[in-house]
């Protein structure tokens, strides 16, 4: 770990390396990038948070939604019998980012300068030694404090206009106003989960409108603004990993297409996960009831060599 964190206009840490790049800050090695924030001892602090034992499945079923948005893949499942009273069981046609997943180093590369530390398309294969696959956060697994955002319910409070299945952008002075109204203070090495209402909204759509949503559009999301004050929020806050209920994080379309996505920068130049359509309703009442917006926080993605996403088999432990 450095002794010093940088803050998001000190970035680059070295002047060859791209613009807002944290490439060489655990080493020019890493493959596991902000994830290095969750040492021992925060691991250890947060295992402190749990207070009532509740424990919150954050993942959406593998055949939601249905279907599958951005032209993913629909999972087949083929339930084989071996003998009597014996099964086994087959996934097929499995795209791992058509529910609730964490985006790999290897899903988003900046649209400039490549993947995370400098790794090139060509270097993306499936053979062992192959950089920035899944595998690596499975092996060394997910786990530390965790803060919700519920932004719809600080939303409505305030009377701010907002909806999830709208091209409606959260501010970054948004979001901290929302933490300080929760009475969340950040820590270094967060997990951020943002509630935005969208899986909510989703589920209230007909089949129908689910049908037209995926194939015809338009797609809009809500989410954080993608801009450079967001950006400058995420990094400066230092969180290990950021999720959201939505499908995207950020809002969709990108507000500025100038800019493009802030994956380019989040995951191609942090390595920062991005986990998106996590299942956040129930855990948002139950902060809401006990007003207390941290947990403990566990995650065991797939341990696939060469992996580019994976679900989450995320856990939230109040």
């Amino acid at each position: 770990m450095p002794e010093r964190l940088p803050s998001f206009d000190e970035l680059p840490i070295k002047p060859e390396n791209p613009p807002r790049s944290a490439w060489g800050l655990f080493g020019d090695d890493d493959q596991i990038g902000t994830l290095n924030l969750l040492t021992p001892e925060r691991v250890a602090a947060a295992a402190k948070l749990v207070r009532h034992g509740q424990v919150f499945a954050l993942n959406w079923e593998l055949e939601q939604p249905n279907p599958p948005l951005f032209y993913r893949e629909t999972i087949r499942h083929t339930v084989k019998r071996r003998r009597k009273n014996v099964f086994d069981d087959i996934y097929d046609n499995f795209n791992t980012q058509s529910s609730t997943q964490w985006d790999g180093l290897r899903h988003y590369g900046h649209q400039h300068y490549g993947f995370y530390n400098g790794v090139t398309e060509d270097q993306i294969t499936n053979q062992e030694g192959s950089p920035n696959g899944i595998e690596h956060w499975a092996r060394r697994g997910i786990a530390g404090r965790s803060v919700l955002i519920d932004y719809p319910r600080f939303a409505a409070h305030h009377g701010i206009a907002f909806e999830a299945g709208k091209q409606s952008p959260i501010t970054a002075e948004q979001m901290q106003a929302a933490a300080d109204w929760q009475g969340v203070q950040f820590q270094v090495g967060d997990i951020l989960l943002l509630r935005t209402g969208w899986i909510q909204r989703y589920l209230s759509l007909s089949a129908e409108e689910r049908f037209r949503l995926a194939h015809h559009g338009p797609l809009e999301i809500g989410g954080l603004e993608p801009c450079e004050d967001s950006l400058r929020f995420l990094w400066d806050n230092h969180f290990a990993a950021i999720a959201s209920d939505c499908p995207d994080f950020e809002c969709f379309p990108p507000t500025n297409l100038e800019e493009g996505m802030m994956h380019n920068t989040i995951i191609g130049l942090w390595g920062m996960p991005i986990g998106e359509m996590f299942v956040l309703d129930p855990l948002a009442e139950a902060c809401a009831a006990d007003q207390s917006y941290e947990f403990l926080f566990t995650s065991a993605p797939l341990n696939k060599r060469g992996g580019v996403a994976s679900p989450p088999n995320a856990l939230a432990i109040k």
